[in-house]
């Protein structure tokens, strides 16, 4: 195949890659063709799950999410928090960033209006990772109360359908070396694996790594790129 022809390829999948993140972030409701997993009702919890996004946060909310980040977040990151803090809220409230909100029912009904009703969020945005279209989980935050009951999982499940019917090739996230149960949830419950992409695959020293990136494909291209021990082939790379 001539150079032309071969760019002209390259430049075809890159707007259909395109297209697909376009289509997935425009869904006014992404949970909408999954409305069984809209509530979760069991080992005595009851929660009601609703979309949102980040450039549609209220202040009070935005609050909200940041004193439950501090409040789960700031021993795994130690001295390095405030800085993380800032990066974090920045990231929030980007019009990229996608929401997953975690109500509190009472009697089969959201109890009140407001923030303090919401035991728990997933971030996530659609993006690419090596030229592979990606679910990015950024945050997943539940309320200490409600963890140990199976929401996790559950949350989780909820977003790789989320991805698989976006056409994402892969979901992956990002998990600090000193959250070790956070770990063992993602890599040994829920069958994650450390990214090729991520600093301990790569020739990033290893004392300036605090973190993994993990990821679970859904096809064989992504799993080239983002497992790969070794480096990506050619033809599954078309040029974090």
């Amino acid at each position: 195949m001539d150079s032309s022809k071969r760019r002209k390829q390259i430049l075809e999948k890159k707007k259909k890659i395109h297209d697909v993140i376009k289509r997935a972030s425009s869904r006014l409701d992404p949970l909408s063709p999954f409305d069984s997993f809209r509530r979760y009702t069991k080992n005595d919890l009851s929660v009601y799950l609703e979309p949102g996004r980040g450039d549609r946060l209220s202040s009070s909310l935005k609050q909200h999410i940041r004193k439950l980040l501090k409040k789960n977040m700031e021993g795994f990151y130690g001295s390095d928090w405030p800085i993380q803090a800032k990066v974090k809220r920045k990231e929030m409230s980007s019009p990229d960033a996608r929401y997953i909100f975690v109500r509190e029912l009472r009697y089969g009904k959201a109890y009140e209006e407001g923030c303090d009703q919401i035991a728990g969020f997933v971030h996530y945005r659609f993006t690419l990772e090596e030229e592979i279209p990606v679910l990015y989980v950024y945050e997943i935050q539940l309320e200490s109360r409600i963890q140990g009951k199976g929401l996790g999982e559950f949350l989780m499940q909820l977003i790789e359908l989320i991805a698989s019917k976006n056409q994402m090739s892969a979901v992956v996230l990002t998990v600090q070396t000193s959250n070790a149960l956070a770990m063992t949830f993602y890599m040994s419950k829920l069958g994650y694996r450390i990214s090729s992409i991520s600093p301990s695959k790569t020739n990033l020293p290893t004392f300036s790594a605090k973190y993994e990136i993990l990821c679970k494909t859904f096809d064989s291209e992504a799993k080239s790129v983002l497992e790969n021990d070794g480096e990506p082939t050619k033809d599954c790379v078309s040029s974090m």
